[in-house]
């Protein structure tokens, strides 16, 4: 994750997814204390609402730093959130975005990527190389990326200035609407960029498959874009979205961190919620899907600015 590098932009970056439906929430609030974010979740499906709520604060309890979550399942017309306006630094999570943006371009010209964006492209996801993400963020520009935001409906997504992609702001409910937009048909991205997306987040190298697909049942086709960053304030930001369908599934999962001492402690966050909404969702004795945190990223750090 890379954008306009500066000496020491480089320099510092080397250091460092039939029932009435009710919505539900979780917490306790200390007497004179500010009301804690909760979990709340809703449901047509009868007892699953209380039970994703439940578990996932219970995944949470005693988690250092800061969470937040967003789920939904279209068999059961499941929500669930946590902190759902909350921003965080988008880190490598924020190249989704970015091709989505490239895609919905394209569309309006109507025509085909080039091949050499289909490299770029590739490379981005799969990889989440940040030279290529660089090449694609400014070839599009910032108007093409604020009118793609506006298409989309994500109105609190806010584009990193100065080149720095990695630290557009984001929160769950704007991630969880690209992934609606990824994984159902819309006006916004046609059906085949729709499917091209699904088939690079499909392909992600096996190194970056960590977080939301943790706990996933063998049945279901895993979609996954992951962004790890430290800065020197707030330690780490470590984030996974994810896609699952299959076998009649059909569920996306965003899960955004920050303040963890190390990638892995975030890592082992995202995981421990993914675990329990993947259970939640598929209750059966198919096996999981194993993934397993990687405290040697294979992608670079981004550039970002002194703070």
């Amino acid at each position: 994750m890379t954008h306009r590098i500066s000496r020491r932009a480089r320099v510092l970056a080397a250091s460092i997814g039939a029932a009435v439906i009710v919505p539900i929430t979780v917490g306790a609030t200390p007497a004179g204390a500010a009301p804690a974010p909760t979990v709340s979740c809703t449901s047509s499906k009868a007892g699953l609402a209380a039970k994703l709520k439940t578990d996932i604060t219970a995944a949470l309890a005693n988690r250092r730093g800061t969470v937040a979550v967003g789920l939904y399942d279209r068999a059961t017309n499941t929500t669930c959130t946590l902190r759902a306006t909350t921003s965080f630094d988008s880190a490598s999570t924020v190249k989704v975005t970015v091709l989505a943006a490239l895609l919905w371009d394209a569309k309006k010209h109507n025509r085909y990527l080039t091949s050499t964006e289909t490299s770029l492209a590739t490379k981005m996801i799969t990889q989440s190389d940040n030279a290529s993400t660089t090449k694609l963020w400014n070839q599009l520009g910032m108007t093409k990326i604020k009118g793609f935001l506006t298409a989309a409906g994500m109105t609190k997504t806010v584009p990193g200035t100065d080149g720095y992609w990695g630290l557009t702001q984001i929160n769950v409910t704007d991630e969880q609407k690209l992934l609606k937009l990824v994984t159902a048909k819309n006006t916004v991205l046609s059906d085949n960029a729709r499917a091209y997306i699904l088939k690079l987040m499909g392909q992600v190298v096996s190194s970056q498959r960590w977080g939301t697909p943790a706990g996933a049942p063998s049945t279901v086709a895993v979609h996954v874009k992951n962004g790890w960053l430290s800065r020197s304030s707030n330690a780490w930001r470590v984030h996974s979205l994810g896609t699952f369908n299959g076998g009649g599934r059909d569920y996306t999962m965003s899960v955004l961190t920050v303040g963890s001492s190390t990638m892995d402690y975030g890592v082992a966050t995202i995981q421990a919620v993914a675990k329990v909404i993947h259970k939640d969702l598929v209750p059966t004795s198919v096996a999981p899907q194993r993934f397993t945190p990687t405290s040697q990223p294979t992608e670079a750090f981004p550039a970002v600015p002194a703070s």
